[in-house]
């Protein structure tokens, strides 16, 4: 194997042939033939974080690695494992021993809270003019939903009226839409 190092001899970067490794590296030159140790980079072990990943009423608990020297906030997507399974999340707090802040380094984090954004559950409330239907629908997190449009659920037709997002408003325009993972509710009139 070979690397590109500085040359003690040459006094220039050349590639070298590693000879040997152990604590440190035995390389030769291939431009002079100079025999010399070089250090071994230290290997950056990964911080494993305990990650508590929801999904619709039940929470699992997990792991996410991270470089040491990142940070996250809430709101960033990631990828957490719990056991064999994988799952895309979105971060909802931050930990810090007793603290919840909205970002902090990746060694001062306790625990993620998380709920997952791959597979979401939308919860849709259908008005038919003297009752309301709730039903709920399993879909991907990146499915799109559209004011104005047309659905049918468990053979229920319903033309969605507005959406309420899980950050706060309510998109009631014609034609605007949004992502199932960031979906509270959906609501609409049968047809």
């Amino acid at each position: 194997m070979f690397i590109t190092v500085p040359c003690p001899e040459c006094k220039e970067e050349t590639e070298h042939e590693i000879l040997s490794e152990s604590r440190d590296r035995l390389v030769r030159c291939t431009a002079c033939g100079h025999h010399h140790h070089i250090p071994r980079e230290k290997e950056v072990k990964p911080l494993v974080v305990k990650t508590i990943i929801s999904r619709e009423g039940t929470s699992i608990a997990g792991t996410i690695e991270f470089d040491p020297e990142d940070e996250c906030s809430v709101d960033d997507h990631l990828v957490a494992e719990a056991g064999d399974e994988a799952y895309g999340v979105e971060i909802t707090a931050v930990e810090c021993g007793e603290k919840r802040p909205q970002r902090a380094k990746v060694k001062d984090i306790t625990t993620l809270w998380t709920r997952t954004i791959d597979r979401v559950v939308v919860k849709i409330s259908i008005h038919d003019g003297r009752k309301t239907i709730p039903l709920y629908l399993e879909c991907e997190g990146e499915d799109e939903f559209v004011v104005g449009q047309k659905y049918v659920v468990d053979g229920k037709r319903f033309t969605l009226s507005h959406i309420k997002l899980r950050d706060g408003p309510l998109m009631r325009k014609p034609d605007w839409k949004t992502f199932a993972r960031r979906i509270k509710r959906v609501y609409g009139v049968r047809s």
